[in-house]
């Protein structure tokens, strides 16, 4: 019979405090996105979680936990899920900001090539999976 097992010894970082910085920036990046339309906020925030992962311990906790991020960065963590709300939310506000570029952008391949990505971004999206049930 063998006991419970150790803790996995924590890796060394050899650039800490890049991870924290990128962290931090990725956050703040995300939470202007709040606010400026066409700027993500789940990406930076998911980047955020990651860079978190590896430079600030307490940042990650604090993400993991938060009430709003945390549940979609833990699914997107551990199962590369998206709830449907978080899929229908995201490809709305695509095509508000499609909308948008077919009114204010001057030229016609900068049109295509934004609505383009958003489609293809759109697409990559509704391909993953949904978060188990009941977690």
């Amino acid at each position: 019979m063998t006991g419970p097992e150790p803790p996995p010894e924590p890796r060394p970082v050899r650039l800490r405090w890049a991870w924290w910085l990128l962290a931090y920036v990725s956050l703040g990046v995300g939470i202007i996105g709040i606010f400026v339309p066409g700027l993500p906020t789940t990406v930076f925030v998911l980047i955020s979680a990651w860079a978190a992962s590896r430079g600030s311990a307490r940042l990650h906790a604090w993400l993991l936990n938060h009430p709003r991020f945390g549940k979609a960065i833990v699914d997107w963590q551990t199962h590369g899920a998206v709830s449907r709300k978080g899929k229908w939310m995201a490809s709305l506000t695509m095509l508000v900001c499609a909308l948008i570029t077919l009114w204010c952008a001057p030229l016609a391949w900068i049109k295509a090539f934004s609505i383009s990505m958003m489609g293809i971004v759109c697409l990559w999206l509704w391909s993953r999976p949904l978060p188990p049930q009941g977690k």
